[in-house]
C-alpha cells in the first residue's frame, strides 16, 4: 500500500475515539487526545528507516515480546521506544489488529474520565 492509503488506514481508526484531533507533529500526522497528549504518531519512512509506521504506546513490558516474537511487524521506534512505545510496520499487519493497538494505545493515555464515556 501506498502511504497516502496507510495514514488514512490510522486516520480511520484513530478518529473514531473521543476528543481526538490530528495535527502535524514533527513532519507527521499525529492524533492527541485533548489535543493535548499524543497516543498515536504515523511515520513515513523516518529518516529514510524505510518503514510506512505508526507509533504507539504499549503497556510495559509488551513492546519487548512483540518485537522478540514478530520482529517483521513491531520494532522500537526512536525517541518513543525507550519509554515502551511500538512501532508497527504498516503492510505487515490487518486492519483488525491495527485497531486493537490504537485503541489500546488510546486507552493508556486518554484521561480516565474521558475512557468512562467511551462506549462502542
Amino acid at each position: 500500500m501506498m502511504p497516502e492509503q496507510q495514514i488514512e488506514r490510522v486516520r480511520h481508526i484513530c478518529l473514531t475515539f473521543p476528543e481526538t484531533v490530528e495535527r502535524p507533529s514533527h513532519g507527521e500526522p499525529t492524533f492527541f487526545v485533548r489535543g493535548k497528549k499524543v497516543f498515536a504518531m504515523f511515520a513515513n519512512d523516518h529518516h529514510g528507516d524505510g518503514r510506512i509506521a505508526v507509533w504507539l504506546p504499549a503497556s510495559p513490558g509488551l513492546q519487548e515480546v512483540l518485537v522478540e516474537t514478530q520482529p517483521e511487524t513491531f520494532f522500537k521506534p526512536p525517541y518513543v521506544g525507550v519509554r515502551g512505545w511500538i512501532g508497527i510496520e504498516l503492510n505487515q499487519i490487518s486492519d483488525e489488529d491495527l485497531q486493537f493497538y490504537i485503541r489500546s494505545g488510546w486507552f493508556l493515555i486518554a484521561p480516565k474520565k474521558l475512557q468512562s464515556q467511551f462506549t462502542e
